[in-house]
C-alpha cells in the first residue's frame, strides 16, 4: 500500500496547494487523491473515511463543473463569507451529525440486529454482522468528526466560502493524530503539510475575497 498511499499524498497536496491558488486543476488532481484514498482506507477498517471519498469524488466532479460553469460568466467565481446564523448553523449541524455518526459506527451489532427485525430477516451483511462479524471501527467519534466537517467543509470549498479553510484546520489536526495512531504515518504527515497549507489557504483567500459578499 505503500506506493498508492505515496501517490495520494502528492496529488492531495498538488490538489490543496492549487486550490489555495483558486486554480481549477485541484479537482482533477483531487479526483486522483481520493480515489486511491478509498481503496487505503477500506484496508484500514476506517469506513467513516472510505465513505467520506467517495463523496469527496462526486463533490470534486460537481466542484470542477461548477468552478467552470462560473468562469465562463465572469473572470472568476469570487470568494465569500457566511453570515453568523449560517455559521452558528452549520456548526451545530457538524456537533449533531458527530455524535449520531460516532453512535452509529460504535453500535452496527445493534443496527444489524433491528434490520434483520425490522427489515428483512434474511439480509446477508446483517446477519454476518449480527452473527458477530462486523467489523470493529478504530476510532468511531474521532472518525466521525472528520467525517462530517469534512462534509460540511468539502460543500464550502465547491461554494468557495472562506470557511472551508478553518473546518479543514480542525480536521487536519485530528487526521494527524488518527492516522499515526493506526501506523499511516505518510496520511499523517501529509495532514501536518495541510495544516500550513489551510492557513495560506486562508490568507490568500480572505485577500481576494469581496467584504461585501456575504450571504
Amino acid at each position: 500500500m505503500t506506493i498508492i498511499e505515496a501517490i495520494v499524498v502528492v496529488s492531495g497536496l498538488v490538489s490543496v496547494y492549487f486550490l489555495t491558488r483558486q486554480n481549477i486543476w485541484c479537482w482533477p488532481t483531487g479526483l486522483v487523491s481520493v480515489g486511491l484514498a478509498t481503496i487505503v482506507f477500506y484496508d484500514s477498517f476506517l469506513y467513516s473515511d472510505m465513505i467520506l471519498h467517495v463523496y469527496y469524488f462526486g463533490m470534486n466532479i460537481y466542484g470542477w463543473i461548477h468552478w467552470k460553469r462560473k468562469s465562463e460568466n465572469v473572470d472568476e467565481l469570487p470568494v465569500t463569507r457566511m453570515s453568523m446564523p449560517s455559521n452558528v448553523k452549520w456548526i451545530v449541524i457538524t456537533v449533531i451529525g458527530t455524535i449520531a455518526w460516532g453512535w452509529a459506527m460504535s453500535h452496527l451489532v445493534l443496527i444489524a440486529e433491528w434490520v434483520l427485525v425490522n427489515i428483512d430477516p434474511n439480509i446477508g451483511w446483517a446477519s454476518s454482522w449480527a452473527g458477530g462479524a462486523a467489523p470493529v471501527p478504530a476510532f468511531p467519534y474521532g472518525d466521525a468528526f472528520t467525517t462530517v466537517a469534512s462534509l460540511v467543509a468539502m460543500w464550502f470549498m465547491a461554494q468557495k466560502r472562506i470557511e472551508n479553510w478553518v473546518y479543514w484546520f480542525i480536521i487536519d489536526i485530528v487526521a494527524v493524530s488518527i492516522y499515526a495512531m493506526k501506523g499511516l504515518y505518510l496520511f499523517s504527515g501529509q495532514y501536518f503539510i495541510l495544516l500550513i497549507l489551510c492557513a495560506m489557504g486562508f490568507r490568500d483567500w480572505r485577500k481576494s475575497m469581496s467584504e461585501s459578499s456575504i450571504s
